[in-house]
């Protein structure tokens, strides 16, 4: 089930976080990426604190990327990270690279 939600949700053409509502990290994550003008549902944000396979879910997010924390933060189909990741990567002015070679933005 797990494996299927998260593989379901990463899409080539999208921007996919995997998040907690009230993660430090997640919002700062979210803060980046909401400074850019995304087309129409090409940013996607999943917030799994409800869900009922939230543990599954991060053990496959760990399986998959080497870590189970969140946000884990696809562009197309790249983990590119974490939120300290995607503020790096703004910093060194990759990102919005990232963003356009996906045709996001």
């Amino acid at each position: 089930m797990a494996q299927e939600y998260v593989d379901g949700k990463i899409q080539a053409d999208k921007v996919v976080l995997f998040i907690k509502a009230t993660c430090p990290y997640c919002i700062a994550a979210q803060d980046v990426l909401n400074s850019y003008n995304f087309k129409q549902g090409r940013l996607q944000i999943y917030d799994i604190s409800g869900h009922s396979e939230m543990k599954d879910i991060q053990d496959y997010l760990q399986k998959k990327t080497g870590a189970r924390t969140v946000p884990r933060v696809f562009i197309g189909s790249e983990c590119v990270g974490g939120g300290s990741d995607v503020q790096q990567l703004e910093k060194d002015g990759l990102l919005k690279e990232k963003l356009s070679a996906i045709g996001v933005i």
